[in-house]
């Protein structure tokens, strides 16, 4: 199924196959309530966008009205930095500057690797890496 993106409003892109990603970005969406939609990607033509599925399973993703696509951490901060809310807004900068940044990648990636292991994962969450 593939899904036409808005023009009018962000787009955060997520595994929603995966229950902890799922409570993730419900939790944010209703809290920070950002000016974005979040659609999963199993809905969406990645291909249309440039963007690989082995991407959209590792990490969220951020696709702004234009520019280019942010993945993991950085997707998160723009997210934040997207809501009418001062704190979120806050939040979202301080995630995206040094030296919050250098920290928040290797962080991202921890939780990512082991999403299934996390509150509401289960072994669909589970990322298969391929060396």
């Amino acid at each position: 199924m593939s899904y036409r993106r808005p023009e009018e409003l962000p787009l955060l892109v997520f595994d929603g196959d995966c229950g902890f990603c799922t409570r993730c970005v419900l939790w944010l969406f209703a809290r920070a309530a950002p000016a974005a939609e979040a659609i999963r990607y199993q809905q969406l033509d990645l291909a249309a966008y440039g963007v690989t599925v082995a991407r959209a399973r590792y990490e969220v993703l951020w696709f702004p009205l234009a520019g280019p696509v942010s993945g993991g951490p950085a997707a998160l901060a723009r997210l934040l930095m997207a809501s009418p809310k001062t704190g979120w807004r806050l939040a979202g900068r301080a995630l995206g500057a040094v030296p919050l940044r250098w920290v928040a990648g290797p962080v991202y990636r921890l939780v990512a690797r082991n999403r299934h292991r996390m509150p509401g994962g289960t072994e669909a969450c589970a990322i298969r890496i391929v060396s």
